[in-house]
């Protein structure tokens, strides 16, 4: 037990990252990402709508976050109806990627890949939506961390764990696969 300045005895404190809560402690975000897949190609959002948007100009997958008592899959259906018009008729869990930025942001991220949908896509209001060949994703404007999980869907049929940390610059200066410390050299991102 830790004591507080008039010598009561307190709760310890755990630490968390993510963003502060109204309570003031730390916890993260949780979300989704998914990469439809079509024809050898990713169906890529062009983030360009939003003005304040940490992925302003960058091109990822579709998804979001939670709502309140969502579970992964709950969350992915209708994140990818809400930005696409698709109903997913075919996906599977690939990976949980941590992203560390800062002190203050830590998100778990669930990523996806998904082969079967039905529908009409629609616009998005957060971009564009594009179909890109996947030998050309590596070509648009991705976040460094991005481009390492997209070449291990490529690379490995297993689920992987993925950590990624990255300064208040947006630099990534720490990447772990399945708890080992990856080199950050060119050829990890191409």
């Amino acid at each position: 037990m830790q004591t507080d300045q008039k010598g009561s005895r307190t709760k310890p404190r755990l630490s968390l990252c993510g963003r502060r809560t109204k309570r003031g402690n730390m916890s993260p975000e949780l979300t989704t990402l998914c990469y439809i897949e079509k024809d050898d190609s990713y169906l890529m959002l062009h983030r360009v709508s939003r003005k304040k948007d940490i992925n302003k100009d960058k091109w990822i997958g579709v998804g979001g976050h939670f709502e309140d008592r969502e579970a992964p899959e709950e969350c992915l259906l209708r994140e990818v109806l809400e930005e696409t018009g698709l109903t997913l008729t075919s996906f599977k869990l690939r990976a949980i990627i941590t992203f560390l930025s800062g002190k203050d942001i830590c998100e778990y991220m669930h990523l996806f890949t998904a082969d079967g949908f039905e529908g009409q896509m629609i616009s998005c209001d957060e971009g564009h939506l594009e179909w890109v060949k996947k030998s050309e994703v590596t070509k648009l404007n991705l976040w460094p961390g991005d481009r390492i999980f997209l070449k291990l869907l490529e690379e490995r049929q297993e689920m992987f764990l993925l950590k990624l940390t990255y300064d208040d610059s947006g630099q990534l200066i720490e990447a772990k696969l399945d708890g080992q410390i990856l080199e950050l050299k060119e050829s990890l991102f191409s």
